[in-house]
């Protein structure tokens, strides 16, 4: 069955074909008409290729609106494999959701990042994402070589290379247009760009690998324009940033129409739908896809894909066709993927709200192709490449994680540049509530918090962690940790109602994480700015400690008596509701809770039989500690040797629970 929504677009298609003969698009899957294409009547269309010409709008009853639809791309892009090279044309609308009027635009050339060991993504990241290196000679960039108005007045000689983040003159990821004339509030300016991408070597999300093709960030993309009052914003303005080495991507929501031109064997997956069936002609397949409330639009190519599909439905899913361009390595796999596609939809729909796209495209790059694995786009995702043919729980983690970016990085869009872990860290508490309700596989709190040493405020812009592992412990770690421990803090049915407030408040919205806080305020009826103001916008972990015990005996010989007294202290953020045995020579255990209160305690405790040992936290439910080697003492050591007895016995438990995390 059609979704809905495509079948209002394709309605107005056929409709608008049957009024205007002259522009019919051969829905029947014939070849498209020479006139259209031809660049001059006079040469045999069998033996050129077709000019790029970006489709016009086909549709005159378009699907209510879900965003605000600032922007509007009609694009043709053509695969050129012995070059290497992407060629394209654009026509954008950009609507000025501002009232003061605009002197000039702003666009992300995102390809620019790989033209150079001096551009600030290379210097940044070494030459590396994640695992990732840089093949040799795997540079590539991005060219404009064309930019005019609708009236046919070239800017080319307006365009201003910037670097408002470092101020490096050789980064080109950034460039500014000025205009002949202002835009003002509430207007529309519509320009018509060219454009020439050279491919790099796929380490870093884009690029080729062989004969497969990641074309994600692609294209020449508007930046956002923030009126007064979005994302807190005290003055209207430009949201401006290079491509870093750590930093992701933000955009306006619109409307996207595609058509991608590719060698005649290749099979090509995208963002949104197909408004009609892929056409050959002259050696080349023509393809075309639409999406509409979507920030961004991405592709992928290659002659070896295995294709599946599926129609899927549920509560808050009404329709969905998931579709698998699988490498061959994994061909036997769909059902795994589609098991795991199908088990995040339900889970996240029922969570955070209905998926309403129709389609979900599931790409599996080849292994030498893995730099741009593990990747989100509207309504189409990336798994890790296809190393070998029986993969772990892995496959299963990476397409659930990814498909919770359909909302946090997809609806909810937050600002990865400057707030990543609105995505990265609400993404990552989704996907391990999944992993656990569905597969049985729990992740290691304890392993994972001990492994932050360099706490850092998870609103940090995100080139500024430095590393890209301490840039992944705090915006994926700490920022998940946070979540489940507000959950602790508040019980899960609690924090249900304050994911699914927080994800339906602010769909298409762009949110804060000041947003988020006053939901959570909101829902639990008190301030939580001391948290806040600790965990997130501050760098605390929890730090809980038994800091000194002291024993003696006020009995005889005929009557045992011992005195304790447990000293226990908080030494970082504040903690509360927490868990703390005391064990005794005799077997018997002792368990209180302390408020946190005050930072230090005192426990008198009296027994026949003396102290054995005192811990904190005894089963890791503090999740935000991780500094777990002062929480256990045993009674009557000295001060150095429960030193080196902690060192041990933390180093014996964090190795055992590192090699059970994920």
């Amino acid at each position: 069955m059609v979704p809905p929504r495509a079948k209002v677009f394709l309605s107005s298609l056929l409709a608008l074909g049957l009024l205007g003969g002259s522009m019919i698009l051969f829905l029947q899957g014939t070849r498209v008409s020479a006139p259209i294409f031809a660049p001059e009547s006079g040469k045999p269309v069998a033996t050129e290729k077709a000019p790029l010409s970006p489709p016009k709008a086909q549709y005159d009853m378009p699907a209510p609106a879900l965003s605000n639809r600032l922007v509007e791309y009609h694009m043709d892009v053509r695969l050129e494999p012995d070059e290497n090279k992407l060629k394209g044309k654009q026509t954008l609308t950009w609507t000025h959701p501002g009232k003061k009027a605009v002197t000039e635009l702003y666009f992300h050339l995102y390809p620019n990042a790989f033209a150079s060991k001096e551009t600030t993504f290379m210097k940044e990241s070494g030459g590396r994402l994640r695992t990732d290196p840089m093949p040799e000679d795997g540079f590539g960039s991005m060219k404009i070589s064309g930019i005019k108005t609708a009236e046919g007045l070239s800017l080319l000689h307006r365009l201003q290379y910037v670097q408002p983040d470092d101020g490096n003159t050789k980064d080109r990821s950034l460039v500014k247009l000025r205009l002949p004339k202002p835009v003002k509030g509430g207007e529309k300016i519509t320009l018509t760009m060219e454009f020439e991408v050279e491919m790099p070597k796929i380490f870093a999300r884009m690029g080729t690998a062989g004969d497969f093709v990641m074309a994600g960030q692609w294209f020449p993309k508007i930046s956002v324009y923030e009126p007064a009052g979005v994302r807190g914003r005290q003055d209207e303005g430009w949201n401006l940033h290079q491509y870093h080495g750590n930093s992701e991507f933000y955009s306006d929501f619109g409307i996207y129409s595609v058509r991608i031109r590719v060698p005649d064997n290749y099979i090509v997956a995208a963002t949104g739908f197909p408004t009609k069936p892929a056409v050959k002609a002259n050696g080349e397949k023509m393809y075309q896809f639409y999406a509409d409330d979507v920030h961004d639009f991405a592709w992928s190519a290659s002659p070896d894909f295995v294709v599946a599909e599926e129609a899927f439905s549920a509560p808050g899913v009404p329709g969905v066709r998931i579709k698998l361009y699988l490498d061959p390595v994994h061909k036997d796999l769909k059902d795994r993927y589609f098991d795991a596609a199908k088990a995040a939809l339900s889970s996240y729909s029922k969570w955070y709200g209905s998926y309403p796209y129709s389609t979900l495209s599931i790409v599996v790059p080849p292994h030498a192709g893995n730099g741009a694995g593990g990747m989100e786009y509207p309504t189409l995702v990336t798994a890790f490449g296809a190393k070998d043919d029986s993969p772990g729980y892995e496959l299963e983690r990476t397409v659930i994680h990814e498909i919770g970016h359909q909302y946090f990085y997809g609806m909810i869009a937050s600002n990865e540049f400057e707030e990543a872990w609105l995505d990265e860290a609400f993404t990552s508490y989704a996907e391990e509530r999944v992993m656990e309700q569905e597969y049985g596989v729990t992740s290691n709190t304890a392993a994972q918090a001990a492994a932050i040493t360099s706490p850092e405020s998870l609103q940090l812009e995100s080139w500024k962690y430095g590393s890209h592992e301490k840039y992944a412990l705090n915006v994926y770690t700490r920022g998940k940790l946070v979540l489940q421990d507000i959950e602790r803090l508040v019980g899960s049915q609690t924090m249900d109602k304050i994911m699914m407030t927080y994800a339906k408040k602010y769909h298409f919205k762009h949110p804060t994480t000041q947003d988020f806080q006053q939901v959570v305020e909101q829902l639990t009826k008190q301030s939580w700015k001391p948290y806040f103001d600790e965990y997130v916008y501050g760098n605390k972990m929890a730090d809980v400690a038994i800091e000194q015990i002291k024993t003696k005996n006020t009995g005889t010989q005929d009557d045992p008596a011992y005195e304790t007294i447990v000293t226990i202290v908080s030494k970082g953020g504040f903690v509360t509701n927490i868990p703390i045995s005391f064990a005794f020579e005799d077997g018997k255990t002792v368990d209180k809770v302390w408020d946190g209160k005050n930072g230090k305690t005192e426990y008198k405790i009296e027994h026949r039989s003396p102290l054995l040992w005192a811990m904190v936290d005894p089963k890791y439910t503090i999740v935000l500690e991780n500094k777990h080697i002062n929480n256990y003492m045993k009674a009557g050591m000295e001060p150095k040797a429960v030193t080196r007895w902690n060192l041990s016995i933390t180093k014996l438990v964090e190795t055992l629970f590192g090699s059970l995390s994920w």
